[in-house]
């Protein structure tokens, strides 16, 4: 279960001015479902009105209705072997998605997964929270209790050329939970509850639905 203040706390950060992300990297896909290009760009290089754009996308995902629109998995052991997208997502995380090559496997792994007959994009953000010492009153003191990193995933179709829409699916990954980093779990989300993205689902839980 998503604690909402937990995705609160966290969209807290996603403004231009905190500028919690510093990486961002994407890939466009055509009606026949192939990659045509891709992207990977230093996030606070962004003019004021790219980077406020650009953070109303990835705030669709943590901002979204708690425990329908977006909720909780717990990632099987059997999702976490080698070469698993487990071990993709993990790398990406520690990368802050410097590394091109993690990035191409994922738009691969997401693509052959999300099936679609108009043309789409795949967003991931790199972001770092610095998450204060909170009293239990809730005001926060100046020190840091931990550094949580994170990458959030858009895909949805696009509204004009190279011009990402609404995402139908997006997740937050590690999960952020009771205010820390959970890798065992990963938050999905789904635009419309009632259209689950069956394969990219398969993808990230292993669960048939």
């Amino acid at each position: 279960m998503i604690n909402r203040e937990d995705m609160l706390e966290l969209t807290r950060r996603m403004t231009p001015e905190r500028a919690c992300f510093t990486r961002l990297a994407g890939a466009y896909i055509t009606e026949e479902g192939e990659i045509e290009d891709t992207f990977n760009i230093n996030f606070l290089k962004l003019d004021g009105s790219q980077k406020a754009k650009n953070i109303r996308l990835a705030k669709k995902v943590p901002f979204s209705r708690t425990n329908d629109q977006l909720k909780e998995y717990t990632i099987p052991a059997s999702m976490k072997g080698r070469d698993s997208i487990f071990q993709l997502l993990s790398a990406m995380v520690e990368c802050h998605l410097k590394n091109d090559a993690l990035l191409d496997v994922f738009y691969e792994q997401m693509t052959d997964a999300y099936p679609s007959d108009s043309s789409g994009a795949i967003f991931v953000f790199s972001g770092t929270y610095d998450v204060p010492l909170r009293r239990t009153d809730r005001e926060y003191f100046e020190e840091s209790e931990e550094v949580y990193d994170f990458i959030i995933c858009t895909i949805g179709p696009l509204s004009g050329e190279y011009e990402p829409g609404n995402p139908e699916f997006g997740f937050l990954y590690p999960a952020f939970r009771f205010r820390s980093a959970d890798a065992d779990r990963i938050d999905i989300y789904h635009a419309d509850p009632g259209k689950v993205q069956e394969g990219l689902m398969y993808k990230l839980t292993g669960m048939r639905l």
